[in-house]
């Protein structure tokens, strides 16, 4: 009951991101889809590599920003597929890419309780974090991706 309630919420107060649903949907599966085949094939879509984009958003992303980082942050919880902190990430960056908003995704690791290695993905746009922030907190960076878009 309380997802439909978070949903509904999404759905009365942001009709822009509402607009966004099916296209995060989208996203999402083709990335989870993607992320089954080996990452040196998926890395060269993600940005330049070791490089991060300013952490100033453009006023006019701000909106656009938040709207993407809402819709993927509730749509994924509803996937009947697993959306992993990875999935989120590349799912953000694509739905950012698209309207020309630059974005740095941030891949760390960390270890649990056991000592076992752990992984962790996160997006950042501007001064905002799009997914993964939740958990990110303890995790030591060892690659980042900017996907800087060129100036028309």
């Amino acid at each position: 009951m309380m997802t439909l309630r978070r949903v509904r919420h999404l759905l009365m107060y942001d009709k822009a991101a509402l607009a966004l649903i099916p296209e995060a949907l989208w996203r999402l599966l083709l990335v989870r889809i993607q992320l089954l085949f080996p990452f040196a094939r998926t890395a060269p879509q993600l940005g330049v590599q070791s490089l991060e984009t300013s952490a100033v958003s453009k006023d006019t992303d701000i909106p656009r920003i938040q709207q993407i980082t809402k819709v993927i942050r509730v749509m994924s919880r509803y996937t009947p597929w697993k959306s992993t902190c990875m999935v989120r990430a590349v799912a953000g960056l694509k739905m950012l890419e698209k309207r020309g908003i630059e974005s740095t995704l941030y891949m760390g690791v960390a270890r649990d309780k056991q000592g076992q290695m752990i992984a962790h993905a996160w997006l950042r746009s501007g001064a905002y974090y799009v997914s993964g922030d939740d958990a990110m907190q303890g995790f030591v960076v060892v690659e980042k991706f900017a996907k800087v878009l060129q100036a028309e």
